[in-house]
């Protein structure tokens, strides 16, 4: 069984972070070993939230207990998402060295969570400067949104020409796959939201409808990030995890609204995470 370690934020109510990744890997079979940088009670965008961010000294004590296990000796993947900070950040970049010494073919993928459209930034300067200097650099694959890829880059995407630019530029700082999660264009339909993958076979676009929530649910990128993550080890099949990762988190969301609440209805549709019931295609565009 390989194993990944994933060091994210904690809720106790609701799915981001940890919560939104977790589940997931461990439905595709994978052993998820979770470091939780904060525990909240529930995520930000509630506007109010109680719990405390852990610090990187407890984190990386908490990082080299798992190693005294030998968890790091056997560890196939790193997963990181949203950190407090920089001094969080190079004990993450620290931990992936840790494991590549002991495993060269083992993976890290960094989504960079950073900001969104239309909420703009919620992280401090220095933690942009980290994510561009050094976590984007060490990573194998990344998962921004396109927001994110845009600060990456210095790339503006309105066109598939600009984000096919701005994923190559993304790709010219150290990945080898990079995962747009959320691409808007002025040429695409509005009732659609795109996924755009780079890697060295090629880039790859997938379309799955856009549905009508009032508000998006917050985690999603942690979510795809996961799935994303888990497929592609799985099967080396970069192409075919998109395809995946697009099918089970729009299947996610179709639940979500089913239901009719903010939170991703992750349990209610675990088993679309393992066999998606509706596919989309995945083409290629460069």
């Amino acid at each position: 069984m390989k194993q990944i370690l994933t060091i994210q934020s904690h809720v106790a109510f609701g799915y981001v972070g940890n919560r939104a990744a977790v589940f997931p890997l461990q439905r595709l079979g994978f052993d998820a070993m979770a470091v939780n940088t904060v525990q909240f009670s529930n995520h930000t965008g509630y506007g109010s939230w109680t719990g405390q961010v852990f610090s990187p000294e407890h984190i990386a004590e908490v990082i080299d207990g798992i190693g005294q296990r030998g968890g790091l000796d056997h560890c196939d993947a790193i997963l990181s998402g949203y950190m407090g900070g920089a001094a969080l950040g190079q004990v993450i970049v620290e931990t992936v060295r840790r494991v590549e010494t002991a495993n060269p073919a083992a993976l890290y993928c960094c989504d960079p969570v950073m900001g969104d459209v239309g909420r703009g930034f919620f992280v401090n300067q220095d933690i942009r400067d980290f994510m561009r200097a050094h976590a984007v650099p060490a990573a194998d694959i990344i998962t921004p949104n396109q927001f994110e890829l845009e600060f990456l880059t210095g790339t503006e995407i309105r066109s598939m020409d600009d984000a096919l630019a701005a994923t190559a530029a993304a790709r010219g700082l150290g990945p080898k796959l990079v995962l747009l999660t959320s691409l808007t264009r002025a040429e695409a339909d509005p009732d659609s939201i795109e996924m755009l993958l780079d890697s060295p076979d090629g880039a790859f676009l997938v379309t799955t409808p856009r549905l009508p929530f009032d508000k998006p649910p917050n985690g999603a990128g942690d979510c795809v990030a996961a799935v994303f993550l888990a497929k592609y080890l799985e099967s080396g099949d970069a192409a075919g995890a998109l395809g995946h990762a697009a099918a089970a988190i729009y299947a996610v969301f179709a639940a979500t609204l089913k239901a009719g609440t903010r939170e991703l209805q992750l349990i209610a549709a675990q088993d679309e995470l393992v066999r998606p019931s509706r596919l989309f295609e995945v083409r290629p565009v460069r």
